[in-house]
């Protein structure tokens, strides 16, 4: 082989890695701006309709929390020319209309069990980027909300399991 074409060889699997790296900051930062839409819509609805005080109230939440975090996560992805999507996906639209068309006891316990899940998928997406993502600005968002996503998380099991008190941390 030419000794040439050698060290360039050597070099493309590093390159490879840094653009990979950037792609999946960018997927972070998609499924991240997705979720989190998807969070205030879903929130609406419950802080509406809710029958339980602890849902309407956790909806509530939902809707201040995951407000400022996109807020944040819009700032940053600009920061770093990331194109964040402008509305949830079909899945998180279909959710919700599923949840709009719900009412009573049924759209509690629907909306809480959405909820579990879509937060177990959270706190996997962001830890995944808090612990190895290479874009300094996206891991550190992600390590920043994290532990507010971890918090929801332990509320909304509290409240699926009929636990009641459950209140913000100070």
């Amino acid at each position: 082989m030419d000794r040439k074409i050698l060290p360039l060889l050597l070099l493309v699997p590093c390159t490879l890695g840094l653009a990979a790296g950037a792609a999946n900051d960018a997927d972070f930062a998609a499924k991240a701006a997705d979720g989190g839409m998807a969070e205030v819509i879903t929130g609406q609805l419950a802080a509406q309709k809710g029958t339980d005080p602890q849902v309407r109230m956790f909806g509530q939440r939902m809707v201040t929390d995951h407000s400022k975090a996109n807020d944040e996560l819009k700032s940053v992805a600009a920061k770093d020319n990331i194109t964040l999507p402008a509305e949830p996906g079909l899945k998180h639209k279909t959710t919700a209309s599923k949840l709009g068309n719900m009412s009573g006891a049924d759209f509690d316990k629907a909306y809480t069990q959405e909820m579990i899940k879509d937060h177990e998928e959270d706190v996997a997406l962001f830890k995944k980027e808090a612990q190895s993502g290479s874009n300094p600005d996206m891991k550190a968002f992600a390590q920043k909300t994290l532990p507010t996503l971890q918090e929801h998380l332990d509320m909304i099991r509290k409240i699926s399991s009929g636990e009641k008190s459950v209140s913000r941390s100070p």
